[in-house]
């Protein structure tokens, strides 16, 4: 079922651990109307996984070169964060026991994330699950950002463990991309952005939800005690 043994898993962060992604649309969506711009889902739809200097390349693609783009930054950041105080960020269905199953198997997992360290504070902090993992890696952390491996690459060098032994759970098409390259056994729990062909052939498994995904490892680990008897 697997091609590998899973050694370890690394997570992506926003749209799979927390539902973050739809907090930041809304938030880009809201300071471009303050700014008399439209910004349409499909731009948006385009920066889900990049790092935050190619998102803002995408940005200045779409609004041009004389928008002012480090306010209305700091403007989607400010309003972000003001939800984000007010009413917090969701985990995503199927964390919690996912993470429970992972402690209960003696996996060791990382976050490899575009998002800043301050970012992962503020959600997976306020969430209170942060200290389940044993290995943080966010933007700074790395040389190249997604689709480019070396996020997940510098995880699974934190946690010690092969790449081919690693599960890698991704909800955007970048991060997909970029665990596959880091050779990674790779599933995407899709969030705003659906499944494609690339998708499915870059991927092991398209999961509903994190609760798919603790009952494959289930699966595989009954499976492999079985024929161990």
């Amino acid at each position: 079922m697997l091609p590998h043994p899973v050694h370890a898993v690394v997570f992506d962060m926003d749209g799979l651990l927390v539902d973050s992604e739809t907090m930041f649309r809304d938030s880009m969506m809201y300071v471009a109307k303050a700014h008399g711009r439209d910004l349409p889902l499909s731009v948006f739809l385009r920066m889900v996984g990049l790092p935050g200097p190619v998102s803002r390349l995408v940005a200045i693609e779409h609004f041009g070169e004389d928008f002012p783009i480090d306010a209305f930054n700091d403007a989607v950041w400010a309003h972000a964060r003001a939800h984000h105080d007010e009413v917090g960020v969701a985990l995503k269905t199927g964390v919690v026991e996912l993470l429970d199953y992972l402690d209960a198997e003696g996996l060791p997992r990382a976050v490899a994330t575009s998002s800043s360290h301050l970012a992962v504070e503020l959600q997976l902090g306020r969430n209170q699950i942060q200290s389940r993992f044993q290995a943080i890696v966010a933007a700074g952390d790395y040389a190249r950002g997604k689709p480019h491996p070396d996020p997940f690459l510098t995880a699974a060098a934190q946690l010690g463990v092969d790449p081919i032994h690693c599960m890698a759970l991704e909800d955007s098409h970048n991060g997909v991309r970029a665990a596959h390259a880091a050779g990674m056994m790779t599933i995407m729990v899709p969030d705003l952005l659906e499944a494609t062909d690339e998708m499915r052939n870059l991927s092991l498994k398209i999961a509903d939800s994190l609760h798919d995904v603790r009952l494959l490892l289930e699966q595989v680990n009954s499976a492999r005690r079985a024929s161990a008897d």
